[in-house]
């Protein structure tokens, strides 16, 4: 017929892979049970038979470049039976080549690591099933790490080796939905981690292997049991012979197989990972599935703000309640205008001061940042001690009503001087002269990122701090004039006053004021998107990095395809981030509106 006519004829060309023999010596392999063929990217041909002796036949034939120009064919092939290992049901390969499983009538495993001569180099034995059901069917996952295994009873498994004592072992990893009967084949998808499972009752149901969820599932209707079925090579289509004869083929629309509140949310043990873990990677490569669990970004997200509100509220609240009960009036007017210009800074500024300028600076002086914490709470102790002997003088105790900044001024650059002085002595005597490296090989063991926590503490802090200090400075200004009068008339302290009468007072306004700094905090993004190395990891060490839900969306947007799995769960980033900042703000302004109705009578 025409080419293109229904019943038409097309023409292909066939090339010959290699030739093997059809026998050795006084083996034939016409009577062989099983037979694989696997073709790898060098042009190596492997071809693996089963005899009905047990004994199994491995032919290579590889094909090289030689220096002038010509390809050298070299053939090998070994003949092996392994001892107590009788009823061989089923075989496969990887597609290299390298590895040959087989599945026993009683249950077991069979794993032979192949060496370039087609000889075994290394075997091992696993117990898959303890009641020793027969293992039917064995096929390998995209990317050739996992391998499916059908039983008789109709479970449906999958595994893969991991490191032990004695070497790497086959260990059972994910178990699929069972069958009602056998499984009779296992077909994987070309696109991702799912395989398409035949049982002998003619049912097909389609699953991931990572998500263990099930996408589809054919029963067998009476006259219309499957007897065979093909799947797509992009994994979108799918053909079925019934044992009638009728020939059907559907189309598959999986959407995001690989996504599902158990990957989203909790530990998944990948291909690769000695343990379930939660793991962010969208750039797995070809044959490596990626992963979306959300839980690494959520917690850089609540890191980056603890260490961001860590430094900013303490600094935003003594600053606000120094400057709305202690200051001056004069410098009270010049101090609030100042901090809310800070507001203004943009944060793409303040994220590459932080990481082009700041971040050398800590890196070189990471211990003495440590040493001005003991060093700055020391002075100060010390000359509040001082002071109470140096106020005896009538013009040191004028400095006292709204100045005393500009004695503690000293005080704390002093401190600090000094930290940079004993600094040096101390990384040299204690930790090596290295202390970074004494934080890496010593008994912390923690790896020193030069993008890390502390940056986040003081760029994302001086975004908050203007903030909180603004409304909560506003919060402790509105406390009633007659509240602190009376106090003081009482015979209280201006200190007492405001740690028993204002702050009380003023409590839902601070409140306030820290869930909006921290609800500014989660939203933020140019600062850490610069500021970090952007890693989505789950530790709260301060000398290591972190990813939020912010700046992942930053960063993975350009690479998500428009309708693909990552552009979606970068919408599930977006939302969330949006349900967590509402709820904050949200609450936040509860509280505002209960401090208008509990004070609005003053």
């Amino acid at each position: 017929g025409k080419p293109g006519s229904p019943t038409g004829l097309r023409h292909y060309s066939i090339r010959t892979l290699a030739t093997f023999p059809a026998k050795i010596g006084k083996l034939s392999l016409a009577t062989a049970r099983l037979s694989l063929l696997r073709r790898s990217e060098s042009a190596t041909v492997t071809r693996v038979v089963l005899l009905p002796d047990e004994r199994i036949c491995l032919f290579r034939q590889s094909v090289q470049d030689t220096p002038l120009g010509d390809q050298e064919v070299t053939n090998h092939h070994s003949v092996w039976r392994e001892n107590g290992i009788v009823g061989i049901r089923t075989m496969t390969m990887d597609h290299d080549g390298a590895t040959l499983y087989a599945g026993t009538d009683d249950g077991r495993l069979v794993r032979w690591q192949l060496n370039d001569e087609g000889e075994v180099a290394h075997r091992e034995i696993v117990r898959a099933f303890a009641d020793h059901r027969a293992v039917t069917a064995l096929a390998m996952v995209l990317g050739d790490v996992s391998l499916a295994v059908g039983d008789s009873r109709g479970g449906l498994t999958t595994w893969f080796s991991l490191r032990s004592e004695d070497g790497r072992r086959l260990r059972l990893i994910h178990r699929l939905a069972p069958h009602p009967a056998a499984i009779r084949a296992i077909l994987p998808s070309g696109r991702n981690k799912s395989i398409l499972s035949l049982d002998e009752a003619g049912g097909v149901d389609f699953d991931h292997m990572t998500s263990e969820g099930r996408l589809l599932a054919m029963a067998a209707d009476e006259g219309r049991a499957i007897a065979k079925v093909a799947l797509g090579p992009r994994g979108d289509a799918l053909l079925a012979l019934d044992r009638s004869g009728e020939l059907t083929a559907w189309r598959l629309s999986g959407g995001c197989p690989e996504i599902s509140f158990k990957t989203l949310f909790g530990k998944v043990h990948y291909e690769g990972y000695e343990a379930p873990a939660y793991v962010w990677q969208t750039t797995g490569g070809n044959d490596f599935e990626p992963k979306f669990s959300l839980v690494p970004l959520v917690f850089g997200t609540f890191k980056g703000t603890f260490y961001a509100l860590l430094l900013a509220a303490p600094l935003a609240l003594f600053g606000a309640a120094y400057t709305s009960y202690f200051a001056a009036p004069a410098f009270r007017r010049m101090v609030k205008p100042v901090v809310e210009v800070m507001a203004t800074v943009p944060s793409v500024v303040i994220g590459f001061l932080i990481a082009l300028w700041l971040a050398p600076i800590v890196a070189d002086r990471l211990l003495m940042f440590f040493v001005c914490l003991v060093t700055l709470p020391a002075g100060l102790l010390v000359f509040l001690l001082l002071w109470q002997w140096l106020r005896r003088w009538e013009w040191l105790r004028r400095v006292e009503n709204g100045y005393e900044f500009l004695v503690i001024l000293p005080v704390l650059l002093l401190s600090i001087g000094l930290a940079a002085g004993l600094a040096g002595p101390i990384e040299a005597r204690l930790f090596g002269g290295d202390f970074r490296h004494w934080l890496f090989a010593g008994p912390l063991g923690m790896r020193y990122d030069p993008r890390n926590s502390i940056l986040i503490a003081f760029g994302l802090g001086f975004a908050v701090i203007p903030i909180i200090f603004s409304l909560a400075e506003d919060a402790l200004s509105n406390v009633p004039y007659q509240m602190t009068a009376a106090s003081v008339a009482l015979g209280a302290s201006r200190w007492q006053t405001l740690w028993r009468v204002v702050l009380p007072s003023a409590s839902p306004g601070v409140f306030a004021a820290l869930m909006i700094g921290f609800g500014r905090a989660v939203g933020e993004t140019m600062i850490v998107l610069m500021a970090t190395g952007n890693t989505p990891i789950l530790d709260f060490s301060p000398f290591n990095g972190m990813r939020t839900l912010s700046a992942n969306i930053a960063v993975e947007v350009p690479e998500a395809p428009v309708g693909g799995t990552l552009y979606r769960v970068l919408f599930l980033c977006a939302v969330l981030l949006f349900l967590l900042t509402f709820t904050v703000n949200t609450a936040a302004e509860l509280v505002r509106q209960r401090l208008r109705q509990r004070y609005g009578r003053f």
